[in-house]
């Protein structure tokens, strides 16, 4: 066999047995690979920017890694975004980056360029194979950084003549390396912080802290000891809905965050960070903490959170009893105008049981969480990186991994227009995806943000660089276009009717929400 069939063979040997592709002449000998070797479900994204954010997607319901194959370094580069916001949320991907033979190099044809200086800033291991006899290897070699703790982005770029070249066989995946526990001491500092100052604490979760059991047990320990629980702003999975523990998330604004984290003494992190603003803004502070608050960390991404949150809970005697009722915004269909509360009243009452909800909804969506803390249970995705794009890519992968479960989408219209080829690739694989773009025809966000760093009063250039109006884009068309059903609602009334249809007809579907 080839370097490419060989190395086929050890990624689905290795459990890696989805690939979102976007090939090009490069890679023609592992798409040849792909196509004899049984076990690989190959996935063909019409962006990189879709390939990699569904790679995320995927690992973040699977949690294990799919591949990527990219093709050179331009198409490494036009999938960089969504691999920040996968790095960001500790996602595992192994990408296949293609590369011009070894001696065509260096002719400096006009696709060549540096592709480990691409892929460094992205990836925690990167590889290129020298010679066909070491493809295999090194493969299995990136399977295992992926499956690393904390999971990994792995790139392993393979030039076209070891791909071609003749192979020696299949490498063996080394070993899964054992989850690292948690540091006792860090618990038995978290409890006597809790003991004695619980009403001025705060226990900052996320990562595996934010599964149905690691809310549980945060929840018995904050009805044990007071404390307050919350999350950070963005996460990369969530549990939520009735009958689970609902926190809230520290704000993204900082005159709405700092207020809320003024009276802490103590933060105790689960796997979060410092919390610290998203920018830079002129006369605000970068770190949200109040002034001599001490920040303590239990657990680092990686590290058992569910174990260490069950030891803190045994060693304050934190009992299920102890867990205090929680008051749920009761759940109406709304009618009338659409509004950021009708239209969050309408999500929550049309989440399905065993949703995954990805959220790229940005200035329409901040207010979403309240009411859908009483929805059907449901998992909730977030962009950790910041970098936007991210949510259709990353529903297209989390359908591949979870073909199961009803996927909602939730995205601004100027997001939506980023990585928009993600419904095509739905339609291709049919994949049970209902997306939601919020139409204000202008990138709020953006809107804000130059007021909240003192640009000024904004002139009609400015504006016009904010809006994305003029000409207004058809959603529904662009839907229709790559094969999804679609419609355009403007009263709460009709965006109920869109959101039971959707939710009730297999594969993909769009609703424009016209704001």
């Amino acid at each position: 066999m080839n370097g490419a069939e060989s190395l086929v063979r050890t990624l689905v040997a290795g459990g890696v047995d989805v690939c979102f592709t976007n090939p090009g002449t490069s890679e023609m000998h592992f798409v040849a690979a792909l196509d004899r070797v049984e076990g690989m479900r190959c996935v063909l994204g019409l962006f990189e920017g879709v390939v990699t954010g569904a790679a995320d997607g995927y690992f973040r319901m699977k949690g294990t890694p799919a591949s990527t194959l990219l093709h050179l370094g331009p198409g490494l580069a036009n999938g960089l975004a969504n691999l920040h916001n996968a790095k960001k949320a500790n996602s595992g991907i192994v990408n296949i980056v293609g590369q011009h033979a070894t001696y065509h190099i260096g002719y400096n044809a006009p696709l060549t360029s540096d592709i480990e200086g691409l892929a460094r800033p992205m990836s925690a291991w990167v590889r290129t194979s020298p010679d066909a006899k070491s493809v295999a290897a090194d493969g299995a070699a990136a399977i295992a950084a992926a499956k690393s703790a904390p999971p990994q982005i792995a790139t392993l770029i393979l030039p076209a003549d070891t791909a071609w070249n003749e192979a020696d066989g299949i490498a063996d995946v080394p070993a899964d390396k054992q989850r690292p526990s948690y540091s006792p001491q860090a618990v038995e500092t978290a409890a006597r912080i809790l003991h004695g100052d619980a009403a001025h604490t705060l226990l900052l979760v996320t990562g595996s802290a934010l599964t149905e059991q690691g809310l549980a047990l945060a929840r018995r320990i904050a009805g044990k000891t007071g404390c307050t629980v919350m999350g950070q702003t963005y996460h990369p999975r969530m549990a939520r809905g009735r009958s689970r523990f609902s926190i809230n998330r520290i704000p993204y604004v900082i005159e709405q965050a700092l207020p809320i984290l003024k009276d802490f003494r103590h933060i105790v992190l689960v796997e979060a960070n410092d919390p610290v603003a998203f920018f830079a803004y002129p006369n605000k502070p970068s770190l949200l903490k109040p002034e001599g608050c001490e920040v303590h960390r239990m657990t680092a991404w990686g590290e058992n959170s569910v174990a260490a949150l069950e030891a803190l809970a045994n060693v304050l005697h934190a009992r299920p009893q102890d867990v205090k009722p929680q008051k749920l915004q009761e759940l109406t269909k709304p009618t009338g105008a659409l509004n950021f509360t009708t239209i969050a009243q309408a999500i929550a009452c049309a989440i399905p049981e065993n949703a995954i909800v990805v959220d790229e909804s940005v200035t329409t969506g901040r207010g979403f969480f309240p009411p859908t803390a009483a929805a059907a249970p449901h998992d909730w995705l977030q962009n950790m990186g910041g970098s936007i794009g991210f949510s259709t890519p990353v529903a297209t992968g989390a359908a591949v991994a979870c073909p199961d479960r009803k996927v909602i989408c939730m995205v601004g219209d100027g997001s939506a227009m980023y990585t928009i080829q993600s419904l095509w690739t739905q339609a291709r694989e049919g994949l049970d995806v209902v997306t939601i773009v919020f139409a204000n025809r202008i990138y709020q966000i953006l809107r804000g943000e130059f007021d909240g760093v003192g640009a000024g009063e904004p002139g009609k250039r400015a504006q016009d660089m904010l809006k994305i109006d003029r000409p207004t884009i058809d959603f529904v068309a662009l839907a229709r276009g790559m094969g999804v059903p679609g419609r355009a609602v403007a009263t709460a009334d009709d965006f109920n009717k869109a959101l039971a249809e959707a939710v009730a007809e297999p594969g993909p579907r769009l609703i424009e929400v016209q704001m």
